[in-house]
Formats: structure tokens, C-alpha cells, sequence
């Protein structure tokens, strides 16, 4: 019994801010879509705070469970993604800039929030006090991670469509062109390309590089803005890790 209240415990503390993440993520790329023209998510029912709605069974739930099971170095998951027709939007191509922003722009300041809260964590009882002080860093560690790795430029992924707004049309067109093949070229970088770095005697563990380096900088810098100091918060990281 005392084994399984350890891991719902535990699980809980991963668990409620990861729901929240991806929830508020994907209804804000509808809610803004909406807003600028095109109601496609909204009359698909995914301008909502459901999570139910926006919960993929393998991306969300499967995919990472195994990744767990079999001990990956690397957790990787995703929601379903909110319908949008871009050429219902008002100005289409600098629009999508707005839409894929929407996301990572709710993550980041989901993780601010998240850290400024951890100011008041002192006047909870001592038992909830350490419980929400490790679910707000896990809200931080989340959603900075999750807005990171979204703005990587390559289509499905946010920092993908971005691109293509911001990108002349010829070039814009071409990138576009690699949306069906993005998930397997990320999957690719991610697992493949370390093993083969394993193989060779060579690190090449993409996700480090490009997700936990900036990653950590964006921490440093929400830490600093909301006056929390980071040793706290690597502290706290530690003592999460700690529940696996």
C-alpha cells in the first residue's frame, strides 16, 4: 500500500502539470486561430480546457510510457494537433506566425507563473507545501522544455510554421514540403542519431543541444525575472528526478 501511494504521489507531481502543458497549448493555437478568421478548431470542440479533447492515446499516453519503461534517455511525446486552415485566416502567412506562436507563448508564461507561485508554496501546510513545491518546478521544467523543443524550425512543430510564415515563398513552399516527414526526422534525431553516435565513440545527442542547453538559459532567466533563486529550483529538480 505504502509502495503505491509513493507512486501515485509521485506520478501525480509529473502527471497534473503535463496535462495542464499540452491542454493550454494546443487551445491557445485554437483560441488565436478564432480569433484571426478561422473557427475550424473552435467548431471541432478543441477551444476548450478539456483535456480529453486534446489527448492523443499513443502520443500522449503510450508512446511515453514506453519510453519510460525501457529507461530512454529521452521523453517524447505529443498531443493531437488542433486543426487550423490557414487560408481561412485573415493574412494568411504572417497569421500562422500567431497561431504557432500561441503555444509555446502560453508554456513560457504557464512556467513563469509556475515559478512565481513558488514564493507562496511557504504558507501551505508542510505535507502539501512539499508536494506543490515539486509540482511547480515539474510545471516549469515542463513547459519551458515544451515550448523549446516545439520552436525547433521544422514543420509539424511550431517553430516549423513560424518559419514558414517568416520564409520568401519559394523557400517557404520547400519546408513546407517536409511537414508529412518532420515527426520521423525528429524521431530520427532524437534515438537514432545518438545510437549511431554511441556506435562511433561520438556524442551526438541532439536533444541535449538543442532543448536542455537552451532550455536551461530560459530557466536561468524566468528564475531571475521572478525572483526565485535558481539553486532552489535545481534543488527541487533533483528531488523530482529523485521520485523515478
Amino acid at each position: 500500500m505504502d509502495q503505491f501511494l509513493s507512486f501515485v504521489h509521485g506520478a501525480s507531481v509529473w502527471v497534473i502539470p503535463v496535462v495542464v502543458a499540452i491542454t493550454l497549448h494546443e487551445a491557445a493555437h485554437g483560441w488565436v486561430a478564432d480569433r484571426l478568421g478561422d473557427d475550424t478548431a473552435r467548431r471541432a470542440g478543441r477551444v476548450t480546457f478539456n483535456p480529453l479533447r486534446h489527448v492523443d492515446p499513443f502520443g500522449t499516453v503510450v508512446l511515453p510510457a514506453l519510453l519510460l519503461i525501457v529507461s530512454s534517455p529521452v521523453l517524447f511525446g505529443y498531443a493531437k494537433p488542433v486543426p487550423v486552415n490557414f487560408a481561412r485566416l485573415r493574412r494568411p502567412k504572417s497569421d500562422m506566425i500567431w497561431v504557432a506562436l500561441a503555444g509555446p507563448g502560453v508554456n513560457l508564461g504557464l512556467a513563469l507563473f509556475s515559478t512565481l507561485l513558488l514564493q507562496l508554496v511557504h504558507w501551505l501546510p508542510e505535507a502539501l507545501a512539499r508536494w506543490t513545491a515539486l509540482a511547480l518546478v515539474a510545471s516549469l521544467l515542463i513547459n519551458v522544455i515544451l515550448a523549446v523543443f516545439n520552436m525547433f524550425p521544422l514543420p509539424p512543430l511550431d517553430g516549423g510554421r513560424v518559419a514558414v510564415g517568416l520564409l520568401p515563398g519559394r523557400l517557404a513552399l520547400r519546408l513546407a514540403r517536409l511537414e508529412r516527414l518532420g515527426i520521423p526526422i525528429i524521431i530520427g534525431l532524437l534515438f537514432v542519431v545518438p545510437i549511431i553516435g554511441d556506435w562511433l565513440g561520438v556524442s551526438l545527442h541532439v536533444f541535449y543541444w538543442l532543448v536542455w542547453v537552451p532550455s536551461d538559459y530560459v530557466i536561468t532567466a524566468i528564475s531571475f525575472i521572478a525572483g526565485v533563486d535558481r539553486g532552489l529550483i535545481d534543488g527541487l529538480a533533483a528531488l523530482l528526478l529523485g521520485l523515478g
